[in-house]
């Protein structure tokens, strides 16, 4: 019975979210309502002394880095440094590439930093006139904008500033460095596989005569012919988050040591931090407050008539997405705690290599959820130790369990319930029947790469 009642909590949570129920509300109620059913006495303090716990533990680790994610992708976008950057990659590729064209934008901006949903509303209205032009159908936009943007620059690629790759950092004393060659071999893999199903797709599509398509919705305007800033100082703060980033992940262990104790006159004990186990979070945010200043150093006057507005509209966003993974933490850390889990772990512990372990349990929590940061931090937070010692145990580094978690949670993620595909969905103004196969298929190559990268150290070695 107790296992059934953890299934049906997961359950629970995965339908609202698919219904598009906020999960900041819908979160305790199914974690709180799995205590209720099995220790009715303990809901409040469960509530209190471990999901708000946990909850406001994740907020207190990665808020920063969403809101200054956030903050970086509203900035490039107002001062047109995004339009300028999609018009020099589709002028250098040819528009008759539409498709490579759109997915280099995309692994540009998230990759500099740029958040996934801001690219998404960036990369649309360019997306859409490189398709009208070349004739491809409308409804491959939204599986092209994931290759581009919700895949290997996410999770795979070393060094990517977005959270999905700043996450495991925490749980394995690692940084965002981890494991490059895997993490280079695993994004070739998407890439390649990736633009070969789409140029085929493309040929289908041609071969039965069918072109770009009319009667769509949520059509974006023409953009105006405003001037462009060169190409070269638009992408200038993208070039300042990575070599920044790449900078601090080596300063900051050497400035603060293993561990710092800060002394402060008011405090009644003093500050002491781990650093290993933050040193990838602070590389990310001081390299993302650089590409700030940097947008603010090269476009002061224009944006800064709109940066009040554009800013609230940043945070706000940070806070919802921010707030929503928190929710999931807190909600696996309740279900952990609950005996049901207890047969999960144990099956879960049953397949014997630690790489695929780690894999099928965060690939299966982020579908479930709907949420790539929220199913890894559920699986981190619950099964951390367990694929630690499982690893050491098989000698291997926990870069390689880094990279490993860090693809794997960005694979069956993007089910159809997921936060990201329904505002891809939303903002190209097409349904889940029109468009969602090829995202699923994205989906697939993705999680099919996690094992591929598995194999590839098996055989090599490398890491």
């Amino acid at each position: 019975m107790s296992l059934v009642i953890a299934l049906l909590a997961l359950g629970f949570l995965m339908l609202v979210a698919y219904r598009g129920y906020s999960v900041i509300l819908f979160a305790p109620v199914a974690a709180l309502g799995a205590v209720l059913l099995t220790d009715p006495a303990a809901v409040l303090p469960v509530y209190t002394g471990l999901f708000m716990e946990k909850m406001v533990g994740f907020v207190r680790l990665y808020f920063p880095a969403f809101m200054l994610g956030a903050v970086f992708g509203k900035l490039i976008e107002l001062s047109g440094f995004s339009r300028a950057i999609v018009s020099a990659v589709i002028g250098l590729v040819g528009r008759g590439r539409a498709i490579l064209s759109i997915v280099l934008v995309c692994n540009l901006l998230t990759y500099g930093g740029v958040s996934l949903f801001v690219v998404v509303f960036a990369v649309y209205p360019f997306a859409a006139e490189a398709f009208r032009q070349a004739d491809i159908p409308k409804r491959l936009i939204p599986g092209t904008i994931a290759l581009g943007a919700f895949s290997y620059t996410m999770d795979a690629l070393p060094g990517t500033p977005q959270i999905q790759n700043i996450i495991p950092s925490t749980f394995f004393e690692t940084d965002a460095w981890a494991a490059p060659i895997l993490g280079l071999a695993g994004a070739a893999f998407i890439f390649a596989a990736g633009l070969a199903y789409l140029s085929w797709r493309v040929r289908q599509a041609a071969a039965r005569g069918e072109g770009y398509g009319k009667g769509h919705t949520n059509e974006p305007e023409r953009a105006a012919d405003a001037r462009l800033v060169h190409p070269g100082l638009a992408v200038a703060p993208l070039i300042v988050v990575f070599l920044a980033n790449l900078a601090f992940t080596r300063l900051i262990p050497v400035l603060y040591g293993p561990s710092h104790t800060t002394h402060l006159a008011g405090l009644a004990e003093p500050i002491t931090i781990a650093i290993p186990s933050v040193a990838a979070i602070w590389a990310v945010e001081l390299a993302l407050l650089c590409g700030i200043l940097t947008v603010f150093a090269f476009a002061w006057r224009g944006i800064a008539g709109r940066f009040a507005e554009g800013s609230r509209a940043a945070v706000a966003g940070a806070l919802l997405a921010s707030m929503n993974t928190a929710s999931e933490y807190g909600f696996g850390a309740v279900i952990a705690a609950l005996p049901g889990f207890l047969a999960i772990r144990e099956a879960l512990s049953a397949i014997p290599n630690p790489l695929v372990n780690t894999a099928v349990t965060v690939t299966a929590l982020a579908g479930i959820t709907g949420s790539a940061s929220g199913g890894m931090s559920i699986a981190l937070a619950a099964m951390a130790e367990q694929f630690k010692a499982a690893a050491s145990a098989a000698s291997i580094p926990f870069e390689v369990l880094h990279r490993v978690a860090a693809m794997a949670s960005g694979g069956m993620d993007t089910l159809p319930h997921n936060g990201a595909v329904i505002t891809l969905l939303a903002v190209t103004g097409l349904t889940h029947r029109q468009s969602y196969g090829d995202i699923f298929v994205v989906t697939l190559l993705k999680t099919t790469a996690v094992f591929a990268v598995i194999g590839l150290y098996y055989l090599t070695g490398l890491v």
